[in-house]
Order: structure tokens, then C-alpha cells, then sequence
């Protein structure tokens, strides 16, 4: 049994009741605020964002344990302690919020797909002064501390199948926006601020 799961018939609110929940609240959140976006103008060939649409199913579904229990199969790699466990909800609450700072930060120019809106420019204020991609930053930092918190091989396996895809659209919206933003400027963008890890050596501008 995982740390933190109630005893059946118990409605103590557990660390994992509590991390599903924050995760539902961002992502219902989220899809509400999908309207709050300028038309695209350009994107990508369907085809070529695929591979991280399709990781984020099977990521999220073994991250959250959205399958049958089965000890031999689901290898317990530690039990959590119950301080520990909600210090990773902490992490996880912070995570989802820095993408909340770096949606309202970036306003009408957010899209769920890769796109060019018809302003698009090099956004490099707020938390995109902090990372270039913010928002992935903050989805896989929850991940990994949903993870830990769980503490089984099957959830470390989907928190890395799920950043494994936000790495690859990363990279895929780095090369259409060089194309379309134009590569000295996003060049120069890329060269002052990490792409998904802070660095806190790296030079930033005011």
C-alpha cells in the first residue's frame, strides 16, 4: 500500500488525495482558460507534433496510477514518509503554479500547440527570464515530485515518458519559432537563458 492512501471507509485527506486533486484543479484551470488566446496564424505540419501528444497518455496514466494494482508488477521503491509526502505536495502546488505565473505572463500569445500568433515575439521577462520554457519547467518539476511522493517504479516511469515529450516539443517550438521569429533573435534569447533548468550562474538581462 502506498504511503498516504486511506484506509478504506477513512475520508482523512491523504497526500495523494490531496496531489490528484491540485492536478485536476490546474488541469480543468487550464482548459478553461484555453478561450484566453489570439487566432494562430502559423503552425507546424500536424504530423510533426504527434510523438509528445502521444507520450502524454501513457505518462500520465502510469504517473497517477490510472491502472489495476499489482504489487509484482508495480514495485513499491519506498513508502514515502508522511512528512515527506506533503512537503512533495508543496512541490508540486508550486510547480503547477509557475505555470499559471508564465501563462499570465505570456497573455493572448499561450497556445496549447505549437503556433505564431499574428504579434508573436521573443518573450524574455517574467519566469521566461528564469527558463525558456517555463511552463514545461513547472509541469515536469510536479511530475517528478507526484513521483516521489508515490514512490513506485511505475511512476517514476511515467514522469519520465511525460518529460521525455515535453522535452521533444521544446525542441520542435525552438526550431519553428527560430523560423519564423528569426534565428538572431531567438539565438540571442536562447543564449542568455536555459532552456528547461535554471542556471543560476547563467548572465541574464535586466
Amino acid at each position: 500500500m502506498l504511503v498516504g492512501r486511506a484506509r478504506q471507509g477513512d475520508a482523512t485527506l491523504t497526500p495523494e488525495t490531496a496531489i490528484r486533486t491540485t492536478w485536476l484543479a490546474w488541469w480543468v484551470s487550464w482548459l478553461a482558460a484555453a478561450a484566453w488566446s489570439d487566432r494562430a496564424v502559423k503552425r507546424p505540419p500536424t504530423r510533426h507534433q504527434i510523438v509528445y501528444r502521444l507520450l502524454a497518455v501513457p505518462g500520465a496514466v502510469l504517473l497517477f496510477g490510472m491502472y489495476r494494482h499489482d504489487l509484482q508488477v508495480e514495485r513499491i521503491l519506498w513508502r514515502t514518509p508522511i512528512a515527506l509526502a506533503w512537503a512533495m505536495v508543496a512541490v508540486v502546488l508550486a510547480g503547477l503554479l509557475f505555470t499559471w505565473w508564465a501563462r499570465v505572463h505570456l497573455g493572448r500569445l499561450w497556445s496549447g500547440s505549437i503556433t505564431r500568433k499574428a504579434d508573436h515575439h521573443v518573450v524574455d521577462t517574467g519566469p521566461y527570464r528564469i527558463v525558456r520554457h517555463p511552463i514545461y519547467t513547472g509541469i515536469i518539476i510536479a511530475s517528478l515530485a507526484t513521483a516521489g511522493m508515490r514512490g513506485t517504479a511505475l511512476a517514476w516511469l511515467g514522469a519520465g515518458v511525460m518529460t521525455t515529450g515535453w522535452v521533444i516539443k521544446a525542441r520542435l517550438e525552438e526550431a519553428f519559432l527560430r523560423d519564423q521569429l528569426g534565428t538572431k533573435a531567438y539565438g540571442e534569447y536562447a543564449r542568455r537563458v536555459p532552456m528547461l533548468v535554471p542556471h543560476p550562474g547563467r548572465k541574464r538581462s535586466m
